[in-house]
């Protein structure tokens, strides 16, 4: 398995939810309950990368590895290609896995899984999704969903678009795509040097520069749907979530 450097960026402007990384979730703040679970993944080298100094002590409070960057990033790719620059300038990294921030319930094996298209050669980038259930996320413009042509391994896909919209239309399951990106070192070297393209400017998913340029990205099909932390709605569920996965630990009900 080659090297691979997972990345968490996490900025502080998020306008559903001002400070989200050190939101309080079970006596710590979000971006430490998803440190943790990435380094609980143990697929690599685990790096929490952020323009706020608030964020990088309370990383390193827990003995966590925390860079600085830039405060004028346009995405988050952006920002974990610099932090991939400070923390690998060698390029031992062959794969880098950009993990949103925002997962705190995350389970650990998801990272395996979205890992696991880079092992063949095809995929240049890869992420994961899951089966909608609710009928409400169908018509959800939140809910990304990704339209994919099966690739001969079972339960993967090879994307063909990413939409805010209710498709493909007619029979059949719709998928919704989680942030979650693994690239090949030299794939999101080639990514953040591209323009913001056409499609990605209007749908507002920066994954689609990457097809608009001929970039091939496979999909993991996983069972479980991770809880983005997006709302206020969605802190609450998390730390539900949370709340309960820690009272399961301790053998109690």
């Amino acid at each position: 398995m080659q090297p691979t450097l997972i990345v968490i960026p996490a900025r502080m402007q998020s306008l559903r939810l001002p400070g989200k990384p050190l939101v309080d979730i079970a006596g710590e703040p979000m971006i430490v309950h998803v440190w943790r679970r990435a380094v609980a993944a143990e697929r690599g080298r685990v790096v929490v990368a952020t323009d706020t100094a608030a964020v990088v002590a309370a990383v390193r409070k827990v003995g966590g590895e925390a860079v600085m960057t830039r405060s004028d990033h346009a995405s988050g790719s952006d920002r974990v290609f610099e932090a991939v620059a400070k923390v690998d300038p060698e390029g031992d990294f062959a794969i880098v896995l950009n993990l949103q921030g925002d997962l705190p319930a995350m389970e650990p094996q998801i990272v395996a899984a979205c890992l696991a298209p880079l092992q063949d050669k095809g995929p240049q980038i890869a992420t994961i999704a899951a089966e909608i259930r609710d009928p409400h996320e169908r018509t959800n413009a939140n809910s990304v969903k990704v339209i994919g042509t099966p690739t001969g391994v079972p339960g993967r896909l090879r994307a063909l678009y990413f939409t805010r919209a209710t498709a493909p239309w007619g029979d059949g399951p719709l998928y919704h795509h989680f942030g979650m990106y693994a690239y090949r070192r030299s794939a999101l070297e080639r990514f953040v040097s591209l323009r913001p393209s056409t499609l990605e400017k209007r749908e507002q998913l920066e994954q689609l520069r990457a097809l608009e340029d001929g970039m091939r990205i496979d999909v993991t099909l996983v069972d479980t749907m991770p809880v983005e932390v997006n709302t206020p709605a969605d802190l609450e569920r998390a730390r539900r979530l949370i709340a309960s996965q820690s009272v399961a630990g301790t053998g109690r009900v």
